[in-house]
Formats: structure tokens, C-alpha cells, sequence
């Protein structure tokens, strides 16, 4: 846009208001009480000092010693930030007043705002914080005289080289509609539950990225995790396959899977699924490109060890860096956070292959929200950078008819491969065993069909078309072989 943008000091805010904030303007925060209002101030204060800015915090509720208590831990700069402290003291109950408690708002007003004006003629601030206006509203005699007030409070600021955040205690008594129609910019913040959101509902002379963004308040201040949007990113990458080392299935597959496709590998429990991704990433490491695997289940010890037990040597491909396991907790973790960590491991460290495992783990994490639609942001993202996308996706029956997911994210995928456990009836004995077929590939064509799929300490084994083989999509498949020894 051609216009010089201040930093808030909270990337991910940055990246919503597309740049941060645009200079010599009023921006309001609002939200209930602790949502953030305060440290989001705090953050934006600081980043100006970082950068040799005067900055002042006007504060007419908490004292000075209470937010350098509180903020403490969010930034070094903070130290040098002034404080105008107009907050009640306990002076005002204890010294004998020359009005009554309940005066006019105008005798209170008048040395209030002459504070203001001398500190702000003294500081000349680039940076002014004021917490909140909610408070200045009960110092004018109606919502005109107030409206009217802070127009020109904030034009004053402007006018002294000042860009301002204020915040606003909206609530049914003390509505702030006003507020945002004055503003030249509108940051919500909200606590729903554990969840805490960040919204950008306004902002003059600049795009930014709608909808409600996840947040997170830590013991150092405020994290924003911007919502994806896919059609953001894109990098030119060759489609071509990607082969998994083993010959029978990269038959199956017409030659493996392609660069930058989504792969839904699907199966019931302890069938083989999160082996047969780390195959290929096993051949991706030999090619030096990099895998990463979020694990939502199973511990990165575990997935370790049973990688070495099936000849995977999956120690010894994260120690090269070709490999990284990272363990998920999906309740620790909100969707869009999430989503935040995979972009910067792509964007940062070139991965390659990214397995999500599983889709039912990632369910968690999305907290009762569409499920879909964040999967479907995330898997988008990952293509157009020219990630191969490998989800995993457990299936509740063993013994029923065919379904490749329960989760109704069959159509995010351009390849779909399935594995079974199916019955082999040999010699009047029946066993259970395993087989491999794949049911969708958009870019190439593929074997209709199933091969017969073993996983042991040798690795993963796939055979040759099975003759004989019944009822592949409905029920147990079953092979019946001839005993060749007749």
C-alpha cells in the first residue's frame, strides 16, 4: 500500500493488520475483563521503545506499580516507558474534599485533562496507550459532551505525532458503539470458554485478514495465531512422484505419490498406517529432503522404536535432520496455533513431507469448531508450498462394509490408500492378514485392485495381485488359494 506501518510488537497481529498499524491514528481495544486489553498495550508501547520511540501510558484504572508488576516479564524495554497514573488513590477517601463524593463530572474532568496535555506537550510521544475510556466516559455530563470530548482528545494526540490505542469496557450500562464509530481502526478480543480469540472488525485505509484468530496470554505477553488462508502462499514446485523404495507399491501407485497432492491413508487400528508414511519418508531422507511427523497419540519414543523394529532407521534420520517426530498434545494446542507451528517449520526449514497423524487427534485440537474447514486451510497451505501431505485416518470397523473415512474429508485429498485386514483361507486354514489397495489418485492412474501387505523386521513387504480375492468392499475380503503343493 505504499504506507510506512508500525509494528505491535505481536507478529501474528502484524500479520493480521497486514503490516500493523497505520501511523497518527486512534485504534480501540476492546473485550471483557481479562482478555488482554492491557498487555496487547503493553506489546505495542514496547515495540516503540525497541526502536528508540517516546511512548506514555495514560492509565486511569490500575497505578503505575501494579502494571509494572504485572507486565514485568514481557519486555526489557518496558523500563524506560512513562506512566501517567491518574487512577483514584486512597487519598481521595481519606482527605477532606472541598465537593462531595458524588460532585459534577466537570470538577473532575478539568485537572485530568490538564495532566494529560502538559505530559503530552512534555513526552511528545510517538506511541500513547490509554487505559481504558471507559473511565473518561463517567467525567462528561452525556454521550454527546462525551463524543464530542474524545474527538477532540484524539485529535490533539494526532496532532502532537502520537498514534493511540485506547481500550473500552463495552457492557449493557455503558455500551461503546460511539467509540468504534470514532476509531480509525477496532481490535476485539473475547474469552470464550479456555479459548481466547483476537478479531480485527475495522481499519481504515488498510486491508486485514477477517475472521477470529486464536490467541494465547503467557507468562511474556500475548501470542496471536493468524486463521490460514491458502490462496496467501504459493510456491512453484514440479509435481513429480515420489517413490516409496518399495517396487510392488510405487506398481500400485503408477509410480508413487506426487509432490504437493494430499494423501489420506486409511485403515482400522494397528493395521500399518503410520509405518507405511514413514516409508516414504524413509526415501525421502535418502534424497536429503526433510519429513515431519505431529504425532497426536503416540509418544516420540514409541514411534521410534517401532520404526528401528520394522528397519526404519528413524533414529538416525532425525539426528541428520532429515527426520523430526513432534509430539501433539492436542488439548494443549488450538487449531489455528497449530497450524501456525507447521507453516513455520515449512516456510523455515524447507520440509518436505508433513504427516498429520491422525485426523481423529487433530479433531481434538479444532475444540468442537468445524473440522473440515480447518483441515481443509492447512492441507491447501501445505500443497501450494509443495508439501506432500500424508493424513492419517483411523477407521472404527474391521469387520463391515468399506468406507475410507468417517470423517467426511474424502474430498480433500487427491490420493486415497487404503489398507485391510482381509481372510485367507489356505489348506482349510483361516488367517488373518493385511493387504493394501488404493481407491482415488487425480493425477495418475492406478491399480484397481489388492496386494497383499506384510510389515516385520525386514520392513514393509507388498506382494503380487492376489487371485482369488472376494468381496473387497463389503464385509472381511477373503482370498481363497489353491494349496500349490497338489
Amino acid at each position: 500500500m505504499g504506507q510506512n506501518r508500525l509494528y505491535t510488537g505481536i507478529s501474528g497481529l502484524d500479520e493480521v493488520l497486514e503490516g500493523g498499524l497505520v501511523p497518527n491514528r486512534a485504534y480501540l481495544v476492546r473485550g471483557g475483563p481479562g482478555c488482554g486489553k492491557t498487555t496487547l498495550g503493553m506489546h505495542f508501547l514496547a515495540a516503540g521503545l525497541e526502536q528508540g520511540e517516546a511512548a506514555l501510558f495514560i492509565t486511569l484504572g490500575e497505578s503505575e506499580k501494579q502494571l509494572r508488576q504485572n507486565t514485568a516479564n514481557l519486555s526489557p524495554y518496558l523500563e524506560k516507558l512513562t506512566f501517567l497514573d491518574l487512577s483514584p488513590t486512597s487519598d481521595f477517601f481519606t482527605e477532606v474534599q472541598s465537593y462531595d463524593l458524588f460532585s459534577p463530572a466537570e470538577v473532575e474532568r478539568e485537572p485530568i485533562t490538564q495532566k494529560i496535555i502538559e505530559q503530552v506537550k512534555a513526552l511528545k510521544p510517538q506511541r500513547v496507550f490509554l487505559d481504558s475510556m471507559t473511565q473518561l466516559r463517567y467525567l462528561s455530563t452525556d454521550s454527546f459532551q462525551f463524543r464530542k470530548q474524545v474527538l477532540s482528545f484524539l485529535r490533539f494526540l494526532s496532532e502532537q505525532g502520537a498514534t493511540v490505542l485506547f481500550t473500552s469496557e463495552a457492557s449493557l450500562e455503558a455500551p461503546d458503539e460511539d467509540l468504534q464509530f470514532i476509531s480509525d481502526g477496532v481490535i476485539n478480543l473475547a474469552l470464550t470458554g479456555d479459548k481466547r480469540t483476537l478479531s480485527v472488525t475495522k481499519l481504515r485505509g488498510s486491508n486485514f485478514r477477517n475472521g477470529s484468530h486464536s490467541m494465547r496470554l503467557t507468562a511474556t505477553g500475548m501470542e496471536v495465531f493468524p486463521r490460514l488462508v491458502p490462496e496467501a502462499f504459493k510456491r512453484v514446485f514440479d509435481p513429480v512422484s515420489i517413490p516409496s523404495g518399495i517396487p510392488e507399491l510405487d506398481e500400485l501407485l503408477h509410480g508413487g505419490l506426487e509432490r504437493g497432492t494430499v494423501t489420506i491413508i486409511s485403515g482400522p487400528s494397528g493395521v500399518g498406517k503410520t509405518t507405511l508414511g514413514l516409508q516414504f519418508m524413509k526415501e525421502a531422507a535418502g534424497r536429503g529432503e526433510r519429513s515431519v511427523v505431529y504425532s497426536f497419540e503416540e509418544e516420540v519414543e514409541i514411534i521410534l522404536s517401532r520404526c528401528e523394529s520394522v528397519n526404519i532407521p528413524a533414529r538416525t534420520m532425525s539426528d541428520r535432520g532429515t527426520l523430526s517426530v513432534q509430539k501433539v498434545e492436542p488439548l494443549q494446542y488450538m487449531a489455528d496455533e497449530l497450524a501456525n507451528i507447521v507453516r513455520y517449520d515449512v516456510e523455515q526449514n524447507g520440509t518436505k513431507i508433513v504427516m498429520l497423524d491422525s485426523v481423529v487427534g487433530y479433531r481434538l485440537a479444532v475444540r468442537g469448531e468445524d473440522l473440515i474447514s480447518h483441515l481443509h486451510a492447512l492441507c491447501k497451505y501445505l500443497a501450494n508450498m509443495g508439501v506432500t501431505v500424508l493424513l492419517i485416518n483411523q477407521t472404527e470397523a474391521i469387520a463391515s462394509d468399506f468406507q475410507a473415512t468417517e470423517a467426511g474429508i474424502t474430498y480433500l485429498a487427491d490420493n486415497i490408500v487404503f489398507l485391510r485386514y482381509i481372510e485367507r483361507h489356505l489348506n482349510n486354514k483361516i488367517e488373518l492378514a493385511k493387504a493394501i489397495g488404493v481407491l482415488k489418485k487425480r493425477l495418475t492412474n492406478f491399480e484397481k485392485t489388492l496386494r497383499p501387505l506384510e510389515i516385520s523386521r525386514y520392513g514393509i513387504k507388498v506382494g503380487q495381485v492376489m487371485p482369488g480375492l472376494q468381496t473387497i468392499l463389503s464385509g472381511i475380503p477373503i482370498v481363497i488359494e489353491k494349496n500349490t503343493k497338489e
